[in-house]
């Protein structure tokens, strides 16, 4: 039995496309319409967002609004550290990607000395850092700072020196980096990602599980595989992003991708890892109803959220 605590983030500096601040109530909608009391039953926090950046001039166009995404590192970094030291499971729920690698970071602050493991089901790697990335875009950054990789082998652009200094505190919060290692992550449903990211994939030989890898070998196998290759790590941290589904059924997010997972595939796929007593957090983000017709993906959401909190309940 798990004793569960929400945290709300309805953070979106780090998107490209807005919206996705509004994908927390989207949810909050769809459990009402299936007469859920999931928001009733367990303690939720919510942390104060910077979005109201959203409306300044970007100043960094390497990192956009970076210095709003270190305040929501600290707020969610705290968040999940002190609910983690209470006892407590956190399941995050947030706008946009970015700020993950703020709950990474509070997983490691709360227990420095446990070799952490990632289980990142997205169809982008989120590996790219303002040296390399296409669009500027935080949320395409969290696992280059929870590995504090510039990857300035493949540098593209010269951030100046005061998005430097905030990027390397966004690396080295909690006094901890690297966070994780290359080879503790391993990437379900990762189909679209730039030359630069697959640079640090190979240089780290890190697992990549594609969407024909879990059709053919089938989920139970694939989340076999996957606890297999973290058996070294004492706990185990899963990030869904609803971009890892299809596009045809995953329009209410920012960056759709053809060729994803089914519907039951994901939720099937994140209630297996629930299941395992290695699991210390789940994450999901990028729902975004603005895109979306009469709330499909925070429906989908929801459902794989439901499942994945009664198997918490039951381990």
């Amino acid at each position: 039995m798990r004793n569960i605590k929400i945290i709300e983030v309805k953070s979106e500096i780090g998107a490209g496309t807005r919206g996705a601040s509004l994908g927390i109530d989207a949810i909050k909608i769809a459990a009402l319409d299936f007469m859920s009391n999931l928001f009733v039953n367990f303690p939720s926090e919510v942390v104060e967002t910077e979005n109201k950046m959203l409306y300044e001039p970007v100043a960094s166009p390497y990192a956009k609004r970076i210095a709003g995404v270190h305040t929501m590192y600290e707020r969610v970094s705290t968040a999940v550290s002190e609910t983690v030291k209470s006892g407590l499971f956190p399941v995050v729920l947030a706008g946009d990607h970015s700020t993950a690698g703020a709950t990474i970071a509070g997983l490691k602050i709360a227990k420095p000395k446990r070799r952490l493991g990632v289980v990142w089901i997205d169809a982008h790697a989120d590996l790219h850092s303002p040296y390399t990335t296409p669009s500027g875009n935080m949320h395409g950054m969290p696992l280059a700072i929870s590995l504090a990789d510039d990857n300035t082998q493949s540098k593209a652009h010269t951030p100046d020196p005061k998005i430097i200094e905030t990027w390397n505190k966004l690396k080295n919060l909690g006094k901890i980096s690297p966070k994780i290692l290359p080879e503790d992550i391993v990437f379900i449903a990762l189909r679209d990602y730039e030359k630069e990211e697959e640079a640090i994939i190979k240089k780290g030989n890190i697992k990549v599980i594609p969407v024909a890898e879990v059709r053919r070998k089938g989920v139970e196998n694939v989340v076999r595989q996957t606890l297999l290759h973290l058996a070294d790590c004492d706990d185990i941290y899963v990030s869904f992003d609803v971009d890892s589904l299809d596009s045809s059924i995953s329009r209410g997010t920012g960056t759709p991708v053809s060729n994803g997972l089914k519907e039951r595939e994901a939720e099937d796929l994140v209630a297996s890892f629930m299941q395992n007593h290695k699991i210390c957090c789940l994450e999901v983000a990028e729902v975004n109803p603005t895109l979306d017709k009469e709330n499909l993906m925070a429906e989908i959401a929801f459902n794989i959220l439901q499942r994945s909190v009664n198997l918490l309940l039951l381990n």
